[in-house]
C-alpha cells in the first residue's frame, strides 16, 4: 500500500537540528527492530522536510530492501566505502520511499569486511573520514547507521563515526540482556576513539499493551534509563511485521496504521529534543 507524494507532502514539518546528528542504531541482540527503528525514523524525518542519509553497514542489507534500494553482489556500497576508499557520493542514491532520503546501501560482499579490515591502518576510522569528507560538500539533517547485532568492527566503525546512539529494546524477556555489554563498548570507544559519543536515545519496541510482562519490562527499562527513554513506545504490530516482506516500511505500507504513527511520533521527539539542545 503506497502512499502517495500528495500524502508525504501534507505531513508535518520537523525542526531542524543546528548541526547533523548522526546517529547510530545500535544493539548486539538479535530481533530488537533496529533496521525497523532505523528506516522507519528515516523515512519520518525525510517526510518531515529534514535531509536524512542511512549508511546500511548490515551485510544482510535489510534497511537497503526495505528503502528500496537494489544491493546485489558487485553494487557500489559500504565495502567499497571501507576497503576501496570509495567516496560516498560515488555510492550513495537516493531513495524512492521519501524525497530528501539517500542511502549508502549495504551487500553480501561486506560479509568479509571484518576480516579485511584488521589489517588496514586506522581501521577503526574508515567510516568517519568518508563520512566527514562527504558532509564538507552534501547537507544533511540526520546521519543514521544500521549496524549488525555484533560489536565487531563495522560496529566499531559506526560508533566512531557517530555522535549520538539510539538503543532499540524490546519488551520482551532479557530485554537488557546484551546492553551491559554494549555499554561497556560505548565507554571504550569513547575514551579511546570518539571522546564525542554519548548514548542519546533509548526506543521501547515490541509493547504489548495487554500483558503485563510489557509493562515491566518497560518500567525496568525505564529505571535503568531513566533521561535517555523516549515517551513514546512501539507497538507489537502486524503491519511493522509485515512492510519488510514487500520491500517497505510501515509509514510507506500502511500509513495509516499504529506502528507508522508510532514511528512518527518517535520521529517528532526526536527532532524536538535534537532542537532543544542546541538551541
Amino acid at each position: 500500500m503506497n502512499v502517495s507524494r500528495e500524502t508525504r507532502r501534507r505531513s508535518t514539518r520537523l525542526p531542524k537540528p543546528v548541526t547533523t546528528r548522526r546517529i547510530v542504531v545500535a544493539n548486539q541482540k538479535g530481533g530488537v527492530g533496529k533496521t525497523t527503528t532505523s528506516v522507519n525514523l528515516a523515512v519520518a524525518l525525510a517526510q518531515g522536510g529534514l535531509r536524512v542519509l542511512v549508511v546500511d553497514i548490515d551485510p544482510q542489507g535489510n534497511a537497503s530492501t526495505a528503502l528500496g534500494i537494489p544491493h546485489v553482489e558487485g553494487t557500489p556500497s559500504t565495502y567499497e566505502v571501507l576497503l576501496d576508499d570509495m567516496k560516498l557520493a560515488d555510492a550513495v542514491v537516493g531513495s524512492p520511499e521519501a524525497d530528501n532520503l539517500f542511502v549508502l546501501p549495504a551487500t553480501i560482499d561486506l560479509a568479509g569486511a571484518e576480516l579485511e579490515l584488521v589489517s588496514r591502518v586506522a581501521r577503526e576510522q574508515k567510516l568517519l573520514r568518508a563520512v566527514r569528507e562527504y558532509l564538507t560538500d552534501h547537507e544533511f539533517d540526520y546521519v543514521f547507521y544500521d549496524c549488525p547485532p555484533s560489536l565487531g568492527l563495522l560496529t566499531v566503525n559506526a560508533l566512531v563515526a557517530a555522535t549520538d546512539i539510539l538503543i532499540p529494546i524490546q519488551c520482551e524477556y532479557y530485554a537488557l540482556e546484551g546492553v551491559t555489554q554494549l555499554m561497556r563498548t560505548i565507554q571504550l570507544v569513547s575514551g579511546e576513539l570518539n571522546p564525542e559519543l554519548r548514548l542519546w536515545a533509548v526506543l521501547l519496541t515490541m509493547f504489548d499493551g495487554r500483558t503485563k510482562l510489557s509493562a515491566q519490562v518497560a518500567e525496568e527499562v525505564r529505571n535503568h534509563f531513566r533521561d535517555e527513554t523516549l515517551a513514546t513506545v512501539i507497538p507489537r504490530s502486524v503491519r511493522v511485521s509485515e512492510a519488510p516482506s514487500y520491500g517497505q516500511t510501515v509509514i510507506t505500507y500502511d500509513d495509516h496504521s499504529v506502528g507508522a504513527d508510532a514511528y512518527r511520533t518517535v520521529a517528532a521527539e526526536l527532532a524536538a529534543r535534537a532542537a532543544e539542545e542546541q538551541s
